[in-house]
């Protein structure tokens, strides 16, 4: 990849997104990071003066995306690259989870990704070159109880960004879906929304994994770091790939529910092609 190129990161402040714009910026990239904060906004462009640009905004704010987009396009140069990281994690029983919650999710994790992906489109078509990277999430194939409004989410962005990749492929734009295993971000910890517990029928199917979940925060097997590199390794490539797992127990997780769901489509398979004619 051409150190000329420009990567616009959206939620830099910590995690995946934190590790991607150093990691980047490491290799001689330039990188608009999206923060919430005109602090955070200092100390992102404090970590490469010239090559790192801060941009405080919220992927809600929907009316102000497009003239952010534009003011960067305009100021820094041509978005290469899109990252959309933003995101957060709601951990409820879903009978118990408010409906506002779920909102709430699907406006940063789906709605405020598709935000960014039509404001950055016009340019990366009109230049017929572009990637946009989506951080999904291996909750976008698997499921766990608790976690129903944040898996929807990523089970929504990834048909997005499948769907979108057969769109624009033919402008020369790549889209792909990033999803991740655990990896040891705070997304278990501080930037995870958790509804409280109101219905005993829930406790023995979900306290297990709660207790295991915070068990293991800060503690999980993957390197945002390494995956940091595998991504830029992605947007390096000639042909990027539309799906990429990180992590080995994204991997396993992952086959081991397509197995599954193989298994379930033959046991039913007579059921299924009785409905034709």
């Amino acid at each position: 990849m051409k150190s000329s190129k420009t990567l616009l990161i959206t939620g830099v402040s910590s995690g995946f997104g934190r590790a991607l714009a150093q990691e980047a910026l490491a290799t001689g990239l330039k990188v608009v990071g999206t923060v919430r904060t005109e602090q955070a906004k200092d100390d992102f462009e404090a970590l490469a003066p010239g090559v790192a640009f801060g941009r405080v905004l919220d992927v809600t704010d929907f009316d102000a995306i497009d003239a952010v987009v534009s003011e960067i396009e305009n100021s820094v140069g041509p978005i290469d690259v899109l990252v959309n990281n933003a995101g957060y994690g709601h951990e409820g029983i879903m009978e118990e989870s408010p409906l506002s919650e779920m909102r709430r999710q699907f406006d940063v994790n789906v709605f405020g990704a598709v935000a960014m992906m039509k404001a950055v489109l016009p340019f990366m078509r009109a230049r017929r070159r572009g990637h946009i990277m989506n951080m999904t999430s291996m909750g976008g194939f698997i499921t766990m109880p608790g976690i129903a409004y944040y898996c929807g989410s990523k089970f929504a962005l990834e048909g997005v960004s499948e769907a979108l990749s057969k769109e624009v492929s033919p402008f020369g734009i790549a889209v792909t879906a990033v999803a991740p295993g655990s990896f040891r971000t705070d997304w278990a910890g501080r930037s995870m929304k958790r509804t409280p517990r109101s219905i005993p029928d829930y406790d023995d199917v979900f306290d297990p994994v709660r207790r295991s979940r915070e068990e293991k925060s800060g503690q999980q097997l993957g390197d945002p770091r390494k995956a940091a590199r595998a991504m830029l390794t992605a947007i390096a490539a000639d042909r990027p790939p539309v799906h990429l797992l990180l992590g080995s127990d994204a991997l396993g997780l992952v086959r081991g529910k397509l197995s599954a769901l193989d298994d379930e489509i033959r046991a039913w398979e007579a059921v299924t092609v009785s409905t034709d004619g």
